[in-house]
């Protein structure tokens, strides 16, 4: 911001402009005074006059003046160009210029101009200043200190005082880095003059004061590069949550100004970008100036670092600022100087030049010098007749020379009206001919200005179109996601089906092998089951022939046999031959089926091979189903089963048994028996005498005492399950068939 020896910087340049456009319009000093409300008064010649007697009798150094030498630290800086400055200044104002000087330290305030005593036992800290909001709402640093100078040799050095005084530390990257964002504050303060041109316009509403902040941000930096640990460390991340928060602000202006919308933008977050909230809302203008280093290593922040940039210059914020009309009538500061320039001039003419009240003396005496001398006036006689007429011929002389002097002072007063009236219709043919430029000037504006507007409708219309295009293709973008998403998951989908699928043909494969296999060993039971019953049969019809046989030889003297009761002794036991059960679920106790209004019903099951007993006790059950086989519509309707088994006992007489139990429905949906007691029928001879219906078949296989029960469950077609509980020591569960659900 200062520049280099032989090279002045920003700071200078902007001094050097602003002191050549005011040079001769500047004010005296102390004529304008600030006040601590971020205003301006202007004081009369009186009180100015008193506050620089004040000022020269303090002994405090003061600020250089023109004649006095520069400090050699800066004065390579300053290189004063009278050609830079600004050509449309107002030369009936007057103008003073008042500089500040701060700094934002670990997001606080500091005044690098404050003069505070030195105490070299307990040094005081330096106060911060607390930010205020004006009447008219601009943001100001409340008990700043503000100098008022008057070139850019004096500005320079006010800064240069500051710039002692500010905090720098030594990093890794480098030796004097700056650890907090300085503020040059320059304020101009412009105020009119007065009807004639000579003193400042007493009226606080027709003076305005601009301001010309030059910050100097403190780089962002990266802690594994600097090698910032403790205060530094602090530092280093207040100065990039600063810069983080001024990149904030400029994104969400950029946002609102690109899609008209108003989002509150975050200046209060950082006393930076509050300091600058009136910059950003409009109330002035905002550039910025970027510094790059060229090393390879610095790529990555430098590459940042213009991207802000850049997205800085799509920000454009413009609030059109009111001046203050003033009723004067524009060059009178001219006019009053050509005016003295002029009478000057003409009073030279007569008896050389006059100033001040001396010129007012000169006048007054040269006037009396061309009057004739007064005669003396006393009467000494009254017969005297020469006095009286004398001064009588005197005062008419007189008389005559004023008429003279009043008709030549007439004169002059009228060919000085004349010029006058020329020069003011030489000033408004000129008007009149700026005025025209000015109105065609106008013109053109406006017709810019429309065609300023036409372009801005269009662009805010091609926004909008782009807008919806985005949002199309947003849209487009979701869909074709979507549609991507759910074809993978469909594929996927197909692809476990696949895997179900051949995990299915190879446990159904499993499956039909392993029922192939149980099939046939199932026939092969039965061929051995079925070849052992008809050898029986043969035992039988033998054993049938040779009873025969005995009683046709046996004599008749013996009593004969109830032939009744051997036959049916010796008739064999016929076994059905059924298919092996199926696997069953297991029984699930879901729930007693019960009737309350009939009463319990029963399942009589009675295979077809029973063998009809003649005995007196006969099984009643009431309310039965009487079934040759158990089916699952049969046990679907009752809730007790009982099954009629015959068997030959050990004496050969028929034992008849009721395996009585409970029917209970299944997971499955099939029903499910848990048999619970067993009543025997048994007849018997009387003389006690064990007699055999048929001889021992040696040929029994080993398998016999199963395969009585293999005959049971063939014929309710139900399987047997152990259920420990039941009165026959190991209890018997017989489960009915349950319906296959198709795959």
């Amino acid at each position: 911001m200062t520049g280099s020896p032989g090279d002045g910087g920003l700071l200078p340049r902007c001094l050097d402009m602003i002191f050549n456009s005011i040079g001769p319009f500047q004010a005296k000093r102390f004529v304008f005074k600030l006040d601590d409300k971020n205003g301006v008064n202007v004081q009369c010649e009186v009180d100015a006059l008193l506050e620089r007697q004040k000022r020269d009798a303090m002994p405090i150094p003061k600020t250089p003046s023109g004649k006095r030498q520069i400090d050699p630290e800066f004065a390579d800086m300053i290189n004063v160009q009278d050609h830079c400055k600004a050509e449309e200044v107002d030369e009936d104002n007057v103008y003073g210029v008042f500089v500040s000087y701060i700094e934002i330290y670990n997001n606080y305030i500091y005044d690098l101009l404050e003069e505070t005593p030195f105490e070299p036992i307990k040094p005081k800290p330096p106060q911060s200043k607390i930010l205020r909001e004006d009447q008219n709402h601009n943001m100001y640093v409340t008990g700043c200190t503000e100098v008022e100078v008057k070139s850019t040799e004096e500005a320079f050095e006010v800064f240069w005082r500051g710039q002692k005084k500010r905090r720098i530390a030594n990093t890794q990257l480098n030796r004097e880095s700056s650890r907090s964002h300085s503020v040059f504050i320059i304020k101009l303060a412009q105020a009119p003059l007065d009807a004639d041109g000579d003193n400042v316009l007493q009226e606080k509403e027709q003076i305005t004061l601009s301001q010309l902040s030059l910050v100097d941000l403190a780089g962002s930096e990266r802690t594994n590069r600097t090698k910032a640990e403790g205060n530094r460390l602090r530092e280093a991340g207040n100065i990039n949550q600063s810069l983080m928060t001024l990149r904030t602000c400029i994104e969400v202006l950029r946002e609102n100004q690109m899609y008209g919308t108003n989002k509150m933008v975050p200046y209060r977050d950082s006393k930076l970008t509050h300091l600058f909230k009136n910059y950003f809302d409009g109330e002035g203008k905002v550039r910025m100036i970027v510094c790059v280093n060229p090393k390879a290593e610095d790529y990555e922040e430098s590459l940042q670092v213009m991207r802000f940039a850049e997205m800085t210059q799509e920000v454009e914020v413009a609030r059109p600022a009111d001046r203050p009309i003033c009723g004067l009538t524009p060059g009178r500061r001219f006019r009053n100087q050509a005016f003295r320039e002029e009478l000057q001039r003409k009073l030279e003419m007569r008896g050389g030049p006059i100033s001040g009240e001396a010129e007012e003396q000169a006048f007054s005496e040269l006037f009396l010098q061309n009057f004739p001398p007064l005669p003396s006036c006393e009467l000494l006689d009254i017969n005297d007749d020469q006095t009286l007429p004398k001064v009588i011929e005197v005062l008419e002389k007189r008389h005559k020379l004023r008429q003279m002097l009043t008709e030549e002072i007439a004169k002059t007063v009228l060919a000085f009206k004349t010029i006058l009236q020329e020069f003011d219709s030489n000033v408004a043919s000129k008007d009149n001919y700026i005025q025209g430029k000015l109105s065609e000037k106008d013109k053109i504006i406006a017709e810019q200005k429309m065609e300023l507007e036409r372009l801005e409708k269009k662009i805010k219309t091609l926004e909008y179109k782009i807008d919806i295009l985005e949002k199309t293709t947003t849209i487009y973008e979701e869909d074709k996601r979507n549609l991507q998403q759910e074809l993978e998951s469909k594929s996927q989908k197909l692809q476990r089906q696949a895997s179900d699928k051949r995990r299915m043909e190879a446990r159904l494969q499993g499956m039909v092998a392993e029922t192939t296999m149980k099939w046939e060993k199932e026939c092969e039971r039965r061929v051995a089951a079925k070849q052992l019953e008809m050898q029986n049969k043969l035992w039988v019809k033998d054993e049938k022939l040779k009873q025969l046989k005995a009683i046709v030889t046996e004599p008749k003297n013996e009593k004969p046999e109830r032939p009744s009761r051997v036959r049916d002794r010796e008739k064999p036991l016929q076994r059905s031959v059924s298919p092996s059960p199926a696997p069953s679920a297991p029984a699930v106790r879901l729930r007693r089926r019960r009737s309350r209004s009939v009463g319990e019903r029963w399942v009589d099951h009675k295979p077809p091979s029973n063998v009809p007993t003649e005995t007196v006790m006969q099984p009643q059950v009431p309310h039965a189903i009487t079934v040759v086989a158990a089916s699952e519509k049969a046990l679907a309707k009752c809730d007790k089963y009982m099954l009629t088994h015959q068997e030959l006992a050990s004496d050969g007489e028929i034992e008849t048994k009721l395996i009585k139990g409970d029917v209970f429905k299944t997971r499955g949906g099939g029903q499910a028996v848990q048999f619970t007691e067993i009543e025997t029928l048994k007849q018997e001879s009387p003389t006690g005498r064990k007699r055999r219906s048929s001889p021992p078949n040696p040929d029994q296989p080993e398998d016999a005492a199963d395969s009585e029960w293999t005959d049971v469950e063939t014929r309710c077609s139900v399987a047997v399950e152990m259920r420990a509980g039941s009165a026959l020591g190991p209890g018997y569960q017989h489960h009915a068939q349950p319906k296959r659900r198709k795959p």
